[in-house]
């Protein structure tokens, strides 16, 4: 266990890191799986404390997030958790494959017309933003519109939670957050009153309020696509940039490709830190942590250990290395969405590799999306070869 009060990569240059910063693998995943003694309450607070002016715009939309499930630490998150997960079983996910490779081959092909029209096509645009969140928004019985504006919303909404934003642009980023929430409260009671299957009207069934719903469905709609958006963009950033042992010509074959996806997630995932906070004075490794105590855990970057998750995350297969087994968390509030995204990404990066022979970067220092717990490059724009 590591703690430091440094700054950090993924925080800002000047001033201290506010958190107990642990690193270890074997660290993380006990206080993932200690939630009584670490919870979960601090996981989706605003990084930056939001001004009076950024609340009143979101209090004009009746912007709320009471905690619903992946920073709800009480007896309520296992069933609600259970519904979600009937989104997302092993079959389910499966099911998806041919549409998850529809949809990228058809992304595919209209980044080599471009690539052969324009002289460039930027990747994470023309092949890595759309895909995922249409298939989110399937998985889930849900309608499939405004898809530009949830991509836009989603990153504004990653940046007012998790990120850095000065006055001005906290209002900027709260009224793209307001607009987001009154886009997804229309959406919430449309769905609750529809007669078709969706995880809306399913949650309305167990018990969830309108307010409930809503507070689970902005960060679901969020995480369930943007965070493999961005997964799908370092992979094909690597790739291109060829710094990660597999090349252009390899990554079309689909096993290639999928351990390429895995390298990343082990490496530098798209959610590469998680928060916790002590709810009592505990012991971890031998040291004492204090009752309120914010911890950042390191989820990704670190991780050579001997041992795997099970397939629903709530034990471990010590019969051999995963080394990406922390990418997606550990234990009760494991991300119901890993296998989903795992899969999206290595058939993403399969079928661009093929349909897009011989390029090479045309920027190899793009800028990048660099938040407390969220990272990517914003852009992957290739030439040919």
């Amino acid at each position: 266990m590591s703690a430091t009060m440094a700054a950090e990569p993924g925080l800002p240059e000047s001033g201290s890191c506010p958190y107990r910063v642990l690193r270890s693998p074997d660290t993380v995943r006990e206080v993932l799986h200690r939630p009584h003694d670490f919870s979960p309450a601090n996981a989706l607070l605003a990084v930056t404390p939001l001004s009076g002016r950024a609340l009143r715009i979101l209090q004009k939309a009746r912007f709320a997030l009471p905690p619903v499930l992946a920073s709800n630490h009480t007896e309520t998150h296992t069933g609600i958790r259970k519904v979600v997960a009937g989104f997302f079983t092993p079959a389910k996910v499966a099911a998806m494959e041919p549409r998850i490779r529809g949809l990228a081959r058809e992304s595919a092909a209209r980044a080599a017309q471009a690539l052969a029209s324009d002289g460039s096509v930027d990747l994470v645009q023309a092949v890595a933003a759309d895909p995922p969140a249409v298939i989110m928004l399937e998985m889930l019985g849900l309608p499939v519109r405004d898809v530009p504006a949830l991509k836009a919303w989603s990153l504004d909404s990653l940046e007012l939670f998790w990120g850095w934003p000065d006055a001005d642009r906290q209002l900027e980023l709260a009224q793209s957050a307001a607009d987001f929430y009154t886009w997804l409260r229309e959406l919430v009671l449309e769905s609750v009153a529809s007669p078709d299957s969706n995880l809306f009207n399913a949650l309305a069934l167990h018990g969830l309020s309108t307010q409930e719903i809503c507070s689970l469905g902005y960060f679901l709609l969020i995480a369930g696509q943007e965070t493999t958006t961005q997964l799908i963009s370092t992979t094909l950033f690597r790739l291109a940039e060829g710094s990660r042992g597999i090349s252009w010509s390899e990554a079309a074959s689909g096993l290639k490709a999928r351990d390429l996806v895995r390298h990343v997630l082990a490496t530098e995932s798209s959610v590469p830190t998680w928060r916790r906070v002590a709810t009592n004075d505990a012991l971890l490794d031998g040291t004492p942590i204090a009752a309120g105590e914010e911890i950042l855990l390191e989820l990704t970057g670190n991780h050579g250990f001997p041992w795997a998750e099970t397939e629903d995350g709530e034990g471990a297969d010590r019969s051999g290395p995963t080394p990406y087994g922390l990418a997606f968390g550990s234990g009760i509030h494991r991300c119901l969405g890993a296998k989903l995204a795992e899969l999206e990404a290595a058939v993403v990066v399969h079928e661009t590799a093929a349909a897009l022979k011989g390029v090479r970067l045309q920027n190899s220092n793009p800028d990048w999306i660099r938040l407390l717990s969220f990272q990517a490059p914003r852009t992957v724009v290739v030439e040919p070869g």
